[in-house]
């Protein structure tokens, strides 16, 4: 016998929930892929540059990463890891910091993680107790949702394209005697763009010198959280820079985060991890350890190995970046050639990560019989008119409606891209 269960209308359900689950906002970039889904199964052809992820048809996983997973499992690598990450791998991070970035760290700051975003939610629950202030830029990634979900006083500092999306130790200076948290990720998530070395300088140098006042004073330090998941994926002329590789005094205040997730093209293999001060990560292995946010502990053995294989590390890095530049580089020439004609288009020329920011210059204006008074109605017309999915850098925390949005490339093909232009030249041409 087969019971139907029944249950109440959501709506009537929501209410018996705490206050944190009614107040949290879901993934702004979940919902749209639901549109795009729709679109596809009514045979709509889609450019889709939404998600922040890698489509193994074009950018698969590094062969030895591949087999290396395959051999932990079958050497019994299926049981619980750790929860502050296998030994191999902290010991194998250790020496590739200390190899691509001059960085050398003792063991005891490394945690590993199920990916760098349980790092990043851990941060905030081991430095933030409710009312502690969190400064960070907008657009930038779930720093508003994290900070909502530890109980942060938030302070959002909006950034243009004037300052490459990047706040300045002047924009952070007159929060920093009552911040608790200063958060910077580069390359940008959602921008595509490099903070420069001077900039991250003075920043660093910010910090510093606010806790040597507080130690004087006895008070709490103010931390500084660099993500910098993106950073083997610079283009050009580009150079990633770390705020203890510039002011190696601020290390005791700095916390990196990182992963296999994006360089790697590796993003559902969970694998991330952290260099911090040493207290910090203790505390913080154990807040992530009671919700189990581990990374799976076949891969973490995987990884070490790749990290320890230089030759094959940088081989596969030179065809993944040549392969996301390619799409990048296509998509900004795209741009950079009907804003030449005139038409309301704008971008950035790639600098780092899988994302181009672009502009469409479309607010006030009529097109195809809609006044356009949002990036939502923007977003909604390049997708129905013109087949186009991009993400507006609302879904970042930004709240000026200004027509910029991020365009990701690892989920399309150059056929996808150099298809959509006709559609989207044909929708501006009205």
């Amino acid at each position: 016998m087969v019971t139907a269960l029944e249950f109440p209308p959501l709506e009537v359900g929501d209410a018996g929930l705490s206050a944190l689950a009614r107040g949290v906002i879901g993934s702004e970039i979940l919902k749209i892929a639901g549109e795009i889904r729709a679109m596809k199964a009514k045979g709509a052809q889609i450019c889709n540059l939404t998600v922040g992820d890698f489509d193994p048809a074009y950018f698969p996983i590094p062969a030895e990463l591949c087999e290396g997973t395959r051999a932990a499992l079958a050497e019994g690598h299926t049981n619980y890891p750790p929860s502050d990450g296998v030994l191999v791998l902290r010991e194998a991070l250790v020496r590739f910091y200390e190899r691509e970035l001059g960085l050398k760290y003792p063991i005891e700051s490394v945690l590993v993680a199920g990916g760098a975003r349980p790092l990043l939610y851990g941060a905030y629950r081991t430095l933030i107790d409710p009312g502690d202030v969190a400064v960070y830029p907008v657009p930038s990634w779930n720093n508003n949702h994290y900070a909502y979900l530890s109980g942060a006083k938030a302070v959002e500092i909006p950034v243009s394209a004037a300052s490459n999306f990047f706040p300045t130790a002047d924009d952070f200076r007159p929060h920093i005697g009552s911040a608790r948290l200063l958060l910077v990720n580069s390359p940008l998530n959602p921008t595509g763009t490099v903070i420069s070395k001077d900039e991250l300088g003075r920043i660093a140098e910010l910090v510093l010198g606010e806790n040597r006042r507080r130690e004087a004073e006895g008070l709490r330090p103010v931390f500084l959280v660099y993500d910098q998941v993106y950073w083997m994926l610079t283009h050009g002329e580009v150079h990633h820079e770390t705020p203890v590789s510039l002011v190696p005094e601020v290390a005791p205040y700095t916390l990196l985060l990182d992963a296999l997730s994006k360089s790697f093209c590796a993003t559902g293999m969970r694998v991330g991890w952290g260099f911090m001060p040493p207290a910090v990560r203790r505390r913080m292995a154990d807040i992530l350890g009671h919700v189990g946010a581990w990374a799976p502990k076949a891969e973490q053995v995987a990884t070490a190995a790749l990290l320890d294989a230089p030759d094959a590390m940088n081989a596969f890095l030179s065809g993944a970046k040549a392969k996301v530049k390619e799409r990048l580089d296509a998509l900004f020439a795209g741009f950079s050639t009907m804003q030449r004609e005139g038409l309301p288009v704008d971008a950035i020329a790639p600098q780092g990560a899988i994302y181009l920011s672009a502009r469409f210059d479309w607010i006030g204006k009529t097109i195809r019989g809609r006044t356009i008074q949002t990036n939502d109605e923007i977003r909604k017309v390049l997708l129905e008119e013109a087949g186009l999915a991009v993400v507006p850098f609302q879904a970042f925390g930004l709240r000026e409606e200004n027509g910029w949005f991020r365009l990701s490339v690892g989920a399309v093909s150059m056929d996808d891209i150099q298809a959509v232009f006709p559609r989207l030249r044909s929708l501006m041409a009205g």
